[in-house]
C-alpha cells in the first residue's frame, strides 16, 4: 500500500508488490555487505561496540535534515520512535556485530534470520491474524536452511556465546519488521518512513553512546588500512561504505519495503541478505562453508522465493501474510 508522503513516494515509486520486492532485494543487497566491510575494522582493533557507534551515529548525520523535517512525530510517535532505535538500530546493530567478531558472519546473519519465523508468530498468535500456508512453508524451509548452515547435528561446533548474540540479534529483528509496518495502513495520517528512520538513528546513537563509550576509542585505526583477506583496504573507505550503504540505504530501502509488503513477506524475503553476506565472507574475508551450509543457504533462498511469490495481492481477499482484511478495508476506504 503507498505511503502518502512525497519522500516515501520518491524511494518507491508507483507502488505495489513489485516495487516492494525491488526494495527488499536492494535492502536485502545493501545490508548483506554491512558485516563484510565492519570485520576487517574490528579485526583491525575496533572494539564491534565502536564499530556500531561509528555506523548509527554516521547514519544518524546523514539523516539529520529529515529529523528536523519531520520533527512533529517526537510528538505523535514517540514510542514508535524509541522502540525502532532500541530494537530496530541499537539492538540488532549491537547483537550482530558482536556476533561476528565471535563467529562467521555468514553463520551470524542466517542464525539472525530465524527473525521471520518469529514475525510469523507475532502475527499468528499475538496478533491474531491470518497467515498464508505459502508463507509459512517459505519460513519452514528457511528454518531448515539455517539449521543446515550451523550444522545442528554437530552439536553447535560454534561460539556458543557468539550463537546468542546472533540470536538476540534475531529477535531485535523482529522489532524492526514489525515497527517498520507500523501506520502503514493509515493513509494520509502514517508516519513517514524516512521520519521514523531518522530518529530511530538518533535514539540508537544516543543509546550506543553511553553503551560504547567512544571516546575510548583508538580513533587513529580510522586513518590507516584494515586487511580484508590479505589485502590492505583503507578503513575510512570500509566505514564510509558501512554508513552510506549498509545503513542509510538498506534502512530506507528496508523500512518502505515493509510498508509495500508486509512483515512477514519482507522478512522472508530479507533472508537473501544472509545468503548474500556469505557468499561475500567467502569471496572478500575467506569464511569458506560446507557444501552442507551452501544447500543451508540455497534452501534460505528457495523459501524466501515462495513466500513472496505466493503472497495474495492487496486486492485479493484471501488470508495474506502480512495485511490482513484490516489493511483491506483501509486501502478501499483511503482510496474512495
Amino acid at each position: 500500500m503507498p505511503v502518502h508522503t512525497s519522500e516515501s513516494s520518491a524511494v518507491g515509486g508507483g507502488g505495489g508488490k513489485g516495487v516492494g520486492l525491488g526494495l527488499a532485494l536492494g535492502s536485502a543487497l545493501a545490508f548483506g555487505g554491512s558485516g563484510v566491510a565492519a570485520k576487517p575494522l574490528i579485526e583491525a582493533g575496533l572494539d564491534p561496540l565502536h564499530v556500531v557507534w561509528l555506523r548509527v551515529a554516521g547514519a544518524a548525520l546523514v539523516m539529520l535534515p529529515l529529523a528536523v523535517r519531520h520533527r512533529a512525530l517526537v510528538k505523535s510517535r514517540p514510542s514508535l520512535l524509541l522502540g525502532f532505535g532500541l530494537l530496530a538500530v541499537a539492538g540488532v546493530q549491537a547483537c550482530y556485530f558482536a556476533a561476528i567478531s565471535r563467529i562467521p558472519v555468514g553463520v551470524a546473519l542466517l542464525v539472525e534470520y530465524l527473525a521471520p519465523a518469529l514475525v510469523l508468530g507475532w502475527v499468528r498468535f499475538v496478533q491474531r491474524r491470518p497467515v498464508t500456508r505459502a508463507a509459512a512453508l517459505g519460513v519452514v524451509l528457511a528454518a531448515g536452511g539455517l539449521a543446515c548452515v550451523v550444522e545442528v547435528w554437530a552439536g553447535l561446533s560454534f561460539d556458543a556465546v557468539g550463537l546468542l548474540l546472533a540470536l538476540a540479534a534475531a529477535c531485535c529483528q523482529v522489532g524492526y519488521f514489525v515497527l517498520s509496518d507500523q501506520g502503514g495502513d493509515a493513509g494520509d495520517e502514517a508516519p513517514d518512513p524516512l521520519g521514523v528512520i531518522a530518529y530511530g538513528l538518533l535514539v540508537g546513537a544516543l543509546v550506543l553512546t553511553a553503551v560504547a563509550r567512544p571516546w575510548t576509542m583508538d580513533w587513529s585505526i580510522l586513518a590507516g588500512d584494515a586487511h580484508m583477506n590479505g589485502t590492505p583496504v583503507p578503513a575510512a573507505l570500509l566505514l564510509a561504505w558501512i554508513i552510506l550503504i549498509a545503513t542509510v540505504l538498506a534502512y530506507v530501502t528496508g523500512v518502505v519495503s515493509v510498508r509495500r509488503l508486509s512483515p512477514q513477506v519482507a522478512g522472508v524475503v530479507a533472508c537473501l541478505e544472509a545468503v548474500i553476506a556469505t557468499v561475500l565472507a567467502w569471496i572478500l574475508l575467506g569464511e569458506h562453508l560446507s557444501a552442507p551450509q551452501i544447500a543451508g543457504g540455497a534452501v534460505v533462498l528457495l523459501g524466501a522465493f515462495i513466500a513472496q511469490s505466493s503472497a495474495p495481492t492487496k486486492s485479493s481477499g484471501e488470508p495474506v501474510a502480512g495485511g490482513g482484511p484490516e489493511r483491506e478495508r483501509a486501502a478501499r476506504e483511503t482510496t474512495a
